[in-house]
């Protein structure tokens, strides 16, 4: 028996903070927000910059889908929930697409091709952090600090 009788905090079950790899769910609404905010800009961007139809549909097509599932999991965070991986992965597919898809779909406009290439190494970054962080962590206990 240790010379105290005060239970330390692995004894009360509740685990040293630095332990546990609790998410900040505030935080990830931001991440899930960006890349929200960056699919809506991928369907304005060829309105913005002008170009072929391809490029269009492209763009509202994957900037609406980035759109709905950041936001999807923007919502799952606000409700103190963990985002949903595969939807995050699947975001970051399709930034992938957006950053590859100027090398293979003609975007008419140089700026058009930067900005949606740009858009999608955002995206793609974001997502891929968003699906790697909520893999890993566990959910915020709110109950001990509601009392």
């Amino acid at each position: 028996m240790s010379g105290t009788d005060t239970p330390s905090a692995d004894d009360t079950g509740y685990g040293h903070e630095s332990e546990r790899n609790v998410l900040n769910t505030d935080v990830m609404q931001w991440v899930s927000a960006l890349a929200a905010i960056v699919g809506l800009w991928l369907v304005a961007s060829p309105f913005v910059y002008g170009g072929p139809d391809a490029a269009y549909w492209n763009n509202t097509l994957v900037g609406t889908g980035i759109f709905l599932l950041a936001g999807y999991n923007f919502y799952r965070l606000s409700k103190d929930r963990l985002a949903s991986v595969g939807v995050a992965s699947l975001a970051a597919l399709l930034g992938l697409w957006a950053l590859a898809s100027p090398y293979l779909i003609d975007m008419g406009d140089s700026a058009l091709a930067s900005s949606t290439m740009i858009a999608g190494l955002i995206v793609a970054a974001v997502s891929a952090y968003s699906a790697y962080a909520n893999n890993r962590a566990e959910l915020p206990d709110r109950s001990r600090t509601r009392a």
